[in-house]
């Protein structure tokens, strides 16, 4: 097992696709540590004592624990994933979908970019609902979002959204130029990272 890891770095071009997936992963969590303006992470941590069970446990776990740190990555790649599952099934529903599917490269170059609008729309939704979740929270009466209402809102959708791209893009990069399916390696790191928790 050891000459396998040997070998890997002694070709240069599989050398280069290792380190560069092994630095967009360490870009991937770095993102989830960077906290989202106006958000107080002490209380926030006391508060998620009380949700850590459950959908929102779950969801954490495979957002590499961004989600209960409300970070910028708080939302992971989930969007991306339901983008793409909404176009596969509408593939099978709706004609449009169902010719770019049969057309080959182009079609799926289409699809892509569906897919990536998608998962801005689902991102900002998902996000303004986070805002106001995070509006609602409290630990010993003390708000986790001091300063609420619209500018916290909206901060928080761009944020979030932000994350949510970037994520994707790192993902794509990762696919391109470096080794394996970069969603799924974003998602297995994510999950990695949690099971000491866990």
């Amino acid at each position: 097992m050891i000459d396998t890891f040997r070998n890997i770095f002694k070709i240069e071009d599989l050398r280069n696709r290792v380190l560069f997936t092994l630095a967009i992963l360490a870009i991937a969590r770095v993102g989830t540590h960077i906290v989202i303006p106006g958000v107080n992470p002490t209380v926030l941590s006391a508060a998620w004592q009380d949700l850590a069970g459950g959908i929102l446990g779950l969801y954490d776990l495979f957002t590499g624990g961004a989600f209960q740190k409300a970070a910028v990555f708080g939302m992971g790649i989930m969007p991306y994933i339901s983008a793409s599952i909404i176009l596969q099934l509408m593939g099978a529903v709706v004609p449009y979908f169902q010719r770019l599917q049969k057309e080959g490269e182009e079609g799926r170059r289409k699809i892509t970019q569906y897919t990536r609008y998608g998962t801005l729309l689902i991102a900002s939704m998902q996000a303004i609902g986070v805002a106001i979740f995070l509006e609602a929270q409290q630990a010993n009466g003390v708000p986790v979002v001091a300063n609420g209402g619209f500018g916290f809102k909206l901060l928080t959708m761009l944020t979030l959204a932000t994350g949510t791209m970037l994520l994707m893009w790192l993902g794509e990069q990762i696919t391109d130029r470096g080794i394996g399916n970069g969603i799924s390696l974003i998602i297995f790191i994510g999950v990695i990272a949690q099971l000491p928790q866990s």
